[in-house]
Order: structure tokens, then sequence, then C-alpha cells
């Protein structure tokens, strides 16, 4: 069975500014589509008991595009209040609006995060030089360390080398979540900067730790967090073997997740096990009958019984 332990403190903590395992929660909602805070602070303390470093509020799987400022502060306060004091927290506050990321990000600095996430702004397609002064207003914004979220097949436009060499200069950005894929370009980021690169896709958790990753932001936590947190311990402890037996069997987990967009296959696990979850907000649907029994049995040839 897959343990929580971690290798050794010191190795597990290095390079790694929010830790190595961190999941990017569902915010529950009520049966009428309405916020359900004490299901998010029951389900952010469930995460954080199963083994996260971390958690990321309000991010793309928090359903972030549907919620408003009001009901993200809300969130953001009492998942800190429940786990603020075991776990990091980061709270998704980018947009496609340069001023309202900042006023999020403030917001959210005022609630007690510990980081930022910050996606690629969207649907505009920014140049890169556009992309550069994004980014560094927002980290400018407030004292606290940003993650860049890049992620071209949501936002459209990539942040290319070139660009996170140079925003790598600037003292509060201090790590990437890749939903990109390209291991080479993470790679050569890796090799000239401290940039601290984190999975954001979870079957390429293994190959990004291989190329010099340190982590990862997970969906597929909600379900696996032991065995995701035990595959990256044994990397790191040099049990490569024992990473790749660990890397294999969670893929069907991966593939139910992402057998749908992510929270909806998520809300569909977590309302399963009676665990806080609730509806989704529109324009997204709630799964099927018959796709909650797909998703069964890809979780159960991963290990998961639902």
């Amino acid at each position: 069975m897959a343990q929580t332990t971690t290798p050794d403190s010191a190795a597990w903590s290095a390079g790694a500014p929010f830790g190595r395992m961190i999941t990017a929660m569902i915010t529950p909602f009520a049966a009428d589509g309405s916020l359900d805070l004490d299901g998010a602070r029951e389900l952010a303390g469930y995460l954080v008991d199963a083994g996260n470093d971390a958690l990321v509020i309000s991010g793309t799987t928090g359903e972030s595009p549907t919620t408003s400022d009001d009901e993200q502060a809300a969130l953001l306060a009492a998942v800190v209040d429940q786990v603020g004091s075991r776990a990091s927290v980061i709270a998704g506050v980018g947009t496609n609006d340069t001023a309202h990321t900042q006023k999020l990000a403030r917001q959210a600095e005022a609630a007690g995060a510990d980081g930022l996430l910050v996606v690629t702004p969207y649907y505009s397609r920014p140049t890169q030089e556009g992309l550069f002064r994004h980014f560094t207003a927002v980290a400018d914004a407030t004292a606290l360390p940003v993650m860049l979220y890049d992620i071209p097949h949501r936002a459209a436009v990539p942040i290319e080398v070139s660009t996170l060499l140079r925003l790598a200069g600037h003292p509060r950005i201090v790590a990437v979540k890749d939903a990109k894929g390209d291991l080479t370009a993470g790679a050569t980021v890796i090799a000239q900067t401290d940039l601290a690169y984190y999975s954001g896709d979870d079957p390429l958790t293994l190959p990004w730790l291989s190329v010099g990753g340190v982590g990862v932001v997970s969906m597929s936590g909600h379900l696996a967090t032991p065995r995701i947190r035990a595959m990256i311990a044994a990397y790191v402890s040099g049990d490569v073997a024992e990473a790749v037996r660990l890397h294999q069997e969670l893929l069907p987990v991966h593939a139910g997740v992402c057998s749908m967009p992510g929270v909806i296959s998520l809300k569909a696990a977590m309302n399963m096990l009676g665990l806080p979850g609730g509806p989704v907000r529109l324009p997204l649907v709630a799964a099927t009958s018959e796709q909650e029994a797909e998703l069964k049995t890809f979780f159960a040839a991963g290990g998961v019984k639902i």
C-alpha cells in the first residue's frame, strides 16, 4: 500500500516553494447551486489529511469562471481558516483582464493566501510582450509568490521559453504550472532559471520529475493523493522503479478524471463517495448515469472503489 511519508524533509522541500503534492480543489456547491462553505472546509481538511502540501482554490477545477469575486473571497477565507496552519493555500486569480487580476490578487493576499496561481490571459490572444507585462503587473500587485499557469489549449497562447526566461527575473515569480506538455521547452527553462516546474497534467507528473520538475498540481489528488505523493517520494528517494510502478497503476484514474471536463468527473466522483461536491454550474452539465458508470470502471481499474 502506498505510504504518505516523505523520503526526507529537506529533500522533499528542496526547490519546491509550495511543496510537491498539490491538489486543485473543486468548489463544493449546495443542491441549489449556491456556494457550500461548510463543504469546502470539510473537503479541504480531507485533502490535507490525505497528504497534500498545498491546495489551489478557485482554479479551473474550482469553476473560477462561474464564481463571483465575493464567492472566491469567502471560499478562500474559509479554506485558509480550516487548513492554513497545515498546508499552503494558493489562490487562483488569473483572468483575461490585468486590472481585474490585480484586484483578485490583492483580495487573495488580504484573505491570507500563501501564493497566487495566474493563468495566461485567455481569449484576447496577447503577444509575448503583452504576457510579460501582464504577469509582471500582477506579480507587482502583492508581496505573494506567483505560480504562472501555462495552458495554451485553454488560453490559446503559450508562454514561450524566451518570455519565461524574462519572467524568471522577477523576485516573486517562482513557479510554473505546465499544462502545455512540452518537456523540451520546460527542461530548457528549468536548466536556465530557478523556476520550480509543476506538472499541470497528472499523467505527465513522472516525466516532468525526470527533467527537473518538482511536483504536481493535480486533479486526481481528489481520489489518489497518497499514491501520487508516494510516486513523487519514490522518485525523489531514487526508487525510480517504484515510481514507474505507481505511475502505471494510476493511469486509469487519470484517464477517468480526464474523460470529461475534469470538474464534471470529479464532482460526480465526490458525490458518489459521499464527499462535498454538489452540482456544476452552467455552461457545464452534470455527468449522466452512463458516464458515471464509465467513471466507476476507470477508477476501479486504477484501484479507486466508488
